[in-house]
Parts: C-alpha cells; sequence; structure tokens
C-alpha cells in the first residue's frame, strides 16, 4: 500500500470548529488520510510532499454537473431555461456520439481537475463512456441517466422505456466499480420531463438497489408553477407522493421551492444543489439558501453545465454564493465563508454519501493544495476568507483524489491533454456543428 506523507502546509482541517492546523503533517495510505498532525509520524514513507506553506484543504465537490457539456461552452446565450433547451441545447446533444462525448468529458474533467474538484454528481447521456473516462482519470463521481419519460402513462413499460433500461445497465455495470470510485445514482430529469409511472418506477428500483437519487427541481418559475398546475402540488410535493424522496438524494437548483418544501426536504434529507451562476445567467432567479439552511436543510454546491455556466471554477462558484445571498438580504451575516467552504467540501461529500470532504483519519485521501503565496491571496488575513472571496481554480496546484496526485504544477498525470483537445477539436465539434 502506497504511503505519502505532506507537511509544511497549513491544514483546513473542514471540522465543525473549523481548525486551521499549522505546520501540519497529514499522512496516507492507500486511498485514506491515515493520520494528521502537528508531529511527524513514524516510519517510512514512498512519497514525500513538501506544501511549502501552503493551504492544504480537502478537494472540492461539484455535486451537479453535466461534464460532456463543455462542448456546448458559450453555445446559445441570452435565452431562458426553455428556449435555451429546446431550440439550442437539445438539437446539438442529439448529435453526440461516445466518440464526442469522450472527448467533452475528458476536456470538462481536466477544467475541474485543474480547478480543485475531486468529486462531482453528473447527470447526462452515454453515461457509461462518461464513466470509463473517470474512472481513468481517477476522480470520484456519482453519476445518473437524468430519466426522461414524454409517453402516455398507461402505456409505460420499464421494458420499453429507454432511460429504464440505461439505468439497469449502469447500475449492473457499473455501480461500486474503482472500489467505489463510481457510484450510480437513480435519477429523474425532472417532474415536467416524465411523469408518474416513471417516478415509480426510479424510486422502487433505487430502493430495491440501495441508490441514491438526482432530480432537477423547480428551476424555474415556469417548472414550478406547471407542476401546480398539472398534480395541485410542487415538484417536491408532487414526487414525494411516489417515494422518489425515500432514500439519499439530492435535488438541483431549487429556486422556487417554499416553505412546505423545505419542511419535507428537511425530514427526509434531501440536500438542495446550490447553482448560482446558471441560474443568474438563465435567469431563473435565485435560491433562498440561507432560510434553507435555517429550516434544517443540507446544502452543497454545483456548477451545472459549462453550456449554462461557461466554466467549472467552483471557487467562482463560492464567492458567488457567499456575495449574492449578502447582497440580496442586506445581511452581511446571511452566509459565512465557512458556510460555503463547507457546501463546496463535507456537505457535498454528504449529500453523495461519500466518506470525504474533511483532513480527519479514515476520511478518503482527496485533498488540493492552493498557493497562498499568490498576490491575490497576500496578505492573509483569514483562510477562509481568502478561499471564498479571494482564491479562484487556477490557484490550485496540487490536486490528490483517492490518494493519488493526479494534477501538479499544471501537469496532468491521468489525462492526455493534447489527445483531449486535439478530439475535441477534430472529430467532436464538427460532428455538431459541422
Amino acid at each position: 500500500m502506497k504511503k505519502t506523507l505532506l507537511h509544511n502546509c497549513r491544514a483546513l482541517l473542514m471540522d465543525e470548529a473549523g481548525t486551521i492546523l499549522d505546520n501540519a503533517f497529514v499522512a496516507v495510505e492507500g486511498d485514506k488520510i491515515a493520520s494528521v498532525g502537528t508531529v511527524r509520524p513514524d516510519g517510512p514513507f514512498d512519497q514525500e510532499v513538501d506544501c511549502n506553506g501552503n493551504v492544504l484543504m480537502p478537494g472540492l465537490v461539484n455535486a451537479h454537473t453535466h461534464i460532456p457539456m463543455t462542448l456546448l461552452r458559450g453555445y446559445g446565450g441570452g435565452c431562458d431555461l426553455q428556449t435555451w433547451l429546446h431550440q439550442w441545447i437539445f438539437p446539438a446533444e442529439a448529435k453526440l456520439d461516445d466518440r464526442a462525448v469522450a472527448a467533452g468529458t475528458g476536456l470538462g474533467l481536466a477544467e475541474m481537475i485543474a480547478n480543485g474538484v475531486t468529486t462531482i454528481a453528473d447527470m447526462y447521456m452515454h453515461t457509461p463512456t462518461i464513466a470509463q473516462t473517470i474512472l481513468e482519470a481517477g476522480i470520484s463521481a456519482n453519476l445518473s441517466v437524468g430519466g426522461v419519460y414524454f409517453g402516455a402513462p398507461e402505456d409505460f413499460s420499464p421494458d420499453t422505456c429507454g432511460d429504464c433500461q440505461n439505468q439497469i445497465r449502469l447500475t449492473e455495470e457499473w455501480h461500486n466499480a474503482g472500489d467505489r470510485q463510481i457510484l450510480v445514482d437513480a435519477s429523474i430529469h425532472g417532474e415536467y420531463t416524465s411523469n408518474s409511472p416513471l417516478w415509480k418506477w426510479m424510486a422502487d428500483y433505487a430502493q430495491k438497489k440501495g441508490l441514491g437519487m438526482h432530480v432537477h427541481v423547480s428551476e424555474t418559475q415556469t417548472e414550478h408553477q406547471g407542476s401546480l398546475d398539472r398534480n395541485g402540488r410542487t415538484p417536491i410535493q408532487t414526487l414525494d407522493q411516489y417515494g422518489v424522496w425515500d432514500t439519499r438524494a439530492i435535488a438541483a437548483h431549487c429556486v422556487w421551492t417554499t416553505p412546505e418544501d423545505w419542511a419535507i426536504m428537511a425530514q427526509k434529507g434531501i440536500t438542495c444543489v446550490h447553482n448560482p451562476v446558471s441560474n443568474l445567467k438563465l435567469g431563473s432567479g435565485i435560491a433562498p439558501i440561507p432560510a434553507m439552511g435555517k429550516a434544517g436543510m443540507n446544502i452543497a454546491l454545483g456548477t451545472d453545465g459549462v453550456s449554462s455556466n461557461n466554466a467549472t471554477d467552483l471557487f467562482g462558484e463560492m464567492k458567488f454564493a457567499a456575495t449574492i445571498h449578502t447582497g440580496v438580504s442586506r445581511d452581511p451575516l446571511a452566509i459565512r465563508p465557512m458556510d460555503v467552504l463547507r457546501m463546496a467540501t463535507c456537505d457535498g461529500a454528504k449529500a453523495l454519501g461519500r466518506k470525504a470532504g474533511k483532513i480527519e483519519a479514515g476520511y478518503t485521501a482527496d485533498l488540493i493544495l492552493v498557493d497562498f503565496h499568490r498576490p491575490n491571496l497576500t496578505p492573509c488575513h483569514s483562510v477562509a476568507d481568502n478561499l471564498v472571496y479571494s482564491a479562484t481554480g487556477r490557484d490550485v496546484v496540487m490536486n490528490m483524489a483517492r490518494g493519488n496526485i493526479i494534477y501538479k504544477d499544471g501537469t496532468f498525470f491521468t489525462l492526455d491533454l493534447e489527445k483531449i483537445n486535439f478530439e475535441v477539436k477534430n472529430y467532436a465539434l464538427p460532428l455538431i456543428f459541422g
């Protein structure tokens, strides 16, 4: 079992106290953190990393992505969600094949790994191709197919519903792959892209297989109101009637959710995944995160797809999450830097059912190093404030995922960036855009 020692660092533990351990030693054995302290641990190590006094923190968790949509960066801007989807995105996605998805996934992974992401929750098509690319890249992922069903309820059959079959194949082939590097979640794209037989089948399948659940919820006012018109209930309440939330679950966006929804979400342990930049860019609104937190909900952070965000810099997402809510509420204490850091680390890991997001013995060794010698991070009166308000993904100088250093000082060790860029330029983009 490979042993690595990281030393000469300021370790942000992400424990309840928000401890920052100066001159820390973090020992890693295999894919787990073995010890954390200020005294060098005994024994030889296969690898030692001098962190040069920089900040070591848990890797970031991007809890809602559509990673191959990196190929659509900046495409179809200036539209509301429904116009953007139906006139721009869906027609482009219909041209994708496995090779193009692999290229887009590789490109998206390169961006996220360089920006400090070690775990994602992704919902997309061609999911086995995404799984294989992620397995090789080395980060952890919860993957889902985003189940849709537009047929008549009385005609539904899991034997003929494409996404039911996709869900079954993905689960059988990929759940727990790579010693749980890949976890498969059940999923429903949204209340408005399916109907009750699919909801019931997906909920039952999740229960039977012990899977989590991933759903888009109340992203726009139109979506939310449509559910009220169709069902007399909000999306959260409607799906609750069919057992969708009776498992570990994440609900992406939640912009238009209500206090009654929050009570259900808190009771059922449903995590809201906040996607502030995407929601702002598409004009969808701002999720009431401080109020949801006060209602007892777990909150995680996501970028959504690059096509509706233009980037996967989770540090940028943290700054938006921290500043939007203080500005809207005119309360500088509405959300604090440590609250946002928890969303992006330990609370995101909790949402995905993973023992990660903290620097603590027994936790997965997902660790990133942020260069605090950079001008934008100097001086440092507060590590948390600097990380949330001043840092960008470009300040990440090392990414260790599952105990393996997969990126350091601009070099990728598990991705062939030259090949990825060739595939994007010479195959994927011509396939989609001609």
